[in-house]
């Protein structure tokens, strides 16, 4: 699946790491609503260019997700800032 990176120069692999970097502390620095949503741009930062459908969870059940993710970021981050602001499209 990685065959690629076998092929790759140093100076390759350095540029590969670094387009890599950039995109996971993209992720990671999403806030907000951001936290919520599919991450399609750095999946896209594979090799293999697919976009697999995924199983969606009915309503209910999605809400309960979306409930217990952000009562473990209570746990998680207990001292992060709270924000109010609407969700805006």
């Amino acid at each position: 699946m990685d065959e690629d990176l076998d092929t790759m120069v140093r100076e390759q692999l350095i540029a590969e790491a670094r387009r890599l970097r950039a995109g996971i502390r993209t992720h990671r620095d999403g806030t907000g609503h951001a936290l919520c949503w599919r991450q399609p741009a750095l999946w896209s930062l594979l090799p293999e260019k697919t976009d697999p459908l995924p199983t969606v969870p009915t309503w209910p059940e999605f809400l309960r997700g979306c409930l217990r993710y952000r009562q473990s970021l209570d746990e998680q981050l207990p001292d992060a800032p709270r924000s109010d602001a609407p969700y805006r499209p």
